[in-house]
């Protein structure tokens, strides 16, 4: 049987097989093809753990097979009609980046040998998360890893065998008696395109988490795990929906963003339109994604990430960043708010979201889906774009948006114009001048997923010292590397999927990359603090309301970390219990020697109040004295309901300070 890791072209070619070397006829030559002797196999259920801090997680095409090709083909067979999906190679692979040899310098890196997921195991997935490793109410320090099915890798379908050659008929269209190829949604493991499989961190065990049962073929576009809820949220790429999962797997409940969302921005409602894959009819074209089941643009999901206590999500291929709240008890806040809308020069979805301990959101586009029969190219490459964008500090009033409106962009990969994204990005530890992790640096490199990212004719001197050049697989670089600087990126590392170095032509092969990375006590986590949380009791002024035994007049449900230019800041989001209708507050510094700011500022509802912080030692505790009030009844003058309170903020132990 002959292997290869994904590409093929109708192209004249030589071909060594054993030790022999023969011609394939043109129209019928395979390109770039590896044997499966030269190749690692996958890592079994271990002993010792396979996640440690840094591990680094990435998805891509586990590549093609060609089943018999020793015995050979019959004549005038095209050898692309008789190749298929790889079962016994990697789908997911974890790698071991702790020490990368010395210092960037646009080079390859060689890891030690990662553990692998095969897809026959787990089909083609894309979307990657960790949880947070606590097991039977215990934590261990060990999380576990879940990865979602894609169709972001194509679409296979087959027939069963017609010509008695021992190899069911692969299929340009949906036909009857059509179903998934092997190794597409690894069906017989009970995987399924809604399937999202969990891989576990001590001993490697791979096992069927959960499953959306109503996705048809698009698959997940994004998964997330939420600490402090203990809950996972999946974005679906054939409803557009994102699913809300427990921690042991059970499906909760759903936010519409066509039907709840767009309309807090004044924009019509759009459902569903019901679309589904069905390969079994003639309107399907495997190279044809209109055909594949994908519910509308306008409504369809794709990264999702949490932060905050919100979910942020991006919406369509003219990308829009949404978010939600995350209540109390987990559920959806029902508060969708329009955060941005990507600012990048093609539009492109962003299929991944990460945030850093500073609070800059970080943005992956992914090229236009392409996929070809020959397996070469499942996305357009050389449009995506890596992003990077942080609050306006102060909020400027003129823009509509609370995030700057232009992002800062790195350059990946050397191809010209640096824009190789394949859609996959995180924040990995940062490292010391020889290439070793300083955990010290809790966010302090960008990892992000790219095709051919060290090809460059024009460069190919200059980048041979550092290894082969058709490298599928991540970027490596310091979060501080916006362009221009790093253009050309030769102050990266760069390490690849599969080992597999003639595949310079195929695109959209490498998908999503996530890092583990626990920061705890860091800026940027996520708080909540339970009424009465150390509240002082409420004051009300005379003659509001009538005395007697009253209720708690204001609760703070959470608080949330961001480092800015001008030091911490602390969202405080509040809930008005006594029904005040407030949208104003009055803040003052309750702790000796500590200043805070602003003195009053005014919100929409459900936005939260930002309150700065300086003259702190961090991992000090801030008493913040707040008056609640609304606007209008201040203006009007007199006495106005204010509810006061003094709100603990637990500020983090490590300094803003990169």
């Amino acid at each position: 049987m002959l292997r290869s890791h994904g590409v093929l072209r109708s192209l004249a070619c030589n071909l060594e097989i054993g030790g022999r070397r023969g011609r394939l006829a043109a129209g019928a030559a395979l390109v770039a093809l590896a044997l499966a002797a030269g190749l690692s196999g996958p890592a079994s259920a271990q002993q010792t753990q396979i996640i440690n801090p840094g591990s680094m997680a990435v998805t891509g095409f586990s590549g093609t097979i060609i089943p018999g090709f020793d015995e050979g083909l019959p004549p005038g067979v095209d050898p692309v009609d008789e190749t298929f999906i790889d079962t016994e190679r990697a789908t997911l692979r974890i790698f071991d980046v702790s020490a990368l040899g010395g210092p960037p310098s646009g080079q390859l890196v060689n890891t030690p040998l990662p553990f692998e997921v095969l897809a026959g195991q787990i089909g083609q997935v894309f979307a990657l998360t960790y949880d947070d490793g606590v097991r039977d109410g215990t934590p261990s320090g060990v999380p576990n890893l879940y990865a979602g099915a894609t169709s972001l890798h194509g679409i296979r379908i087959v027939t069963p065998d017609a010509d008695d050659d021992g190899r069911p008929e692969r299929e340009r269209r949906g036909k009857a008696g059509a179903t998934f190829m092997d190794g597409q949604f690894a069906e017989d493991n009970g995987g399924s395109p809604g399937a999202i499989w969990k891989v576990d961190g001590l001993t490697g065990e791979v096992s069927l988490f959960t499953t959306i049962e109503d996705n048809s073929g698009p698959g997940i576009g994004d998964v997330a795990f939420d600490k402090a809820s203990r809950q996972f949220f999946a974005s679906d790429l054939d409803s557009g929906l994102i699913h809300r999962i427990s921690a042991d797997g059970v499906l909760i409940d759903t936010f519409d963003h066509g039907v709840a969302g767009r309309p807090a921005r004044g924009l019509d409602a759009v459902a569903d339109d019901g679309a589904v894959t069905d390969i079994q009819g003639a309107a399907f074209d495997s190279e044809n994604p209109d055909s594949w089941g994908f519910t509308q643009d306008e409504r369809r999901v794709w990264g999702v990430a949490v932060h905050g206590g919100r979910v942020y999500y991006a919406v369509g291929e003219e990308a829009e960043i949404w978010s939600v709240g995350i209540a109390r008890d987990g559920s959806f806040a029902g508060d969708p708010r329009w955060e941005l809308t990507v600012d990048a020069e093609e539009d492109l979805p962003v299929t991944d979201i990460a945030f850093d301990n500073q609070g800059f959101m970080y943005l992956a586009q992914r090229g236009e889906i392409e996929n070809r029969y020959d397996y070469s190219q499942f996305a357009d490459s050389g449009d995506g774009e890596v992003l990077r964008y942080w609050r306006e500090n102060p909020d400027d009033p003129t823009t509509e948006s609370i995030w700057v409106p232009v992002p800062q962009e790195y350059a990946i990969g050397f191809p010209t114009g640096h824009r190789q994204s394949a859609g996959g990005i995180d924040l990995q530890y940062g490292y010391d001048a020889q290439g070793y992790f300083n955990t010290n640096a809790c966010a302090a490199t960008l990892v992000a997923t790219g095709d051919k990212l060290r090809d460059n004719p024009a460069l190919a001197e200059q980048l041979a010292a550092g290894g082969p050049l058709a490298v599928h697989g991540v970027q490596i670089n310091s979060t501080t590397l916006v362009r221009p600087q790093n253009e050309p990126p030769f102050s990266s590392w760069f390490v690849d999927f599969d080992g597999f170095f003639e595949d310079a032509e195929v695109e959209g092969h490498v998908g999503d990359v996530e890092v583990w990375r626990p920061c705890e006590g860091r800026a940027g986590y996520y708080e909540r603090i339970p009424y009465p949380g150390g509240f002082l009791p409420p004051f009300w002024p005379p003659e509001f309301p009538p005395p007697g035994n009253l209720p708690p007049c204001l609760d703070v449900e959470a608080v949330n970390y961001f480092c800015t230019p001008a030091g911490l800041e602390a969202d405080v989001y509040v809930r008005d219990v006594a029904g005040i209708g407030g949208d104003s507050v009055k803040a003052d510094s309750r702790t000796p020697g500590v200043s805070v700011s602003p003195l009053q500022q005014s919100k929409a509802p459900g936005a939260p109040f930002t309150i700065g912080m300086s003259g702190f030692i961090p991992g000090d505790r801030v008493d913040v004295g707040l008056c609640f009030y609304k606007q209008s009844d201040a203006d009007a003058g007199g006495y106005y309901p204010c509810c006061k309170v003094v709100v603990p903020l637990a500020t983090p132990p490590v300094s803003c300070e990169p």
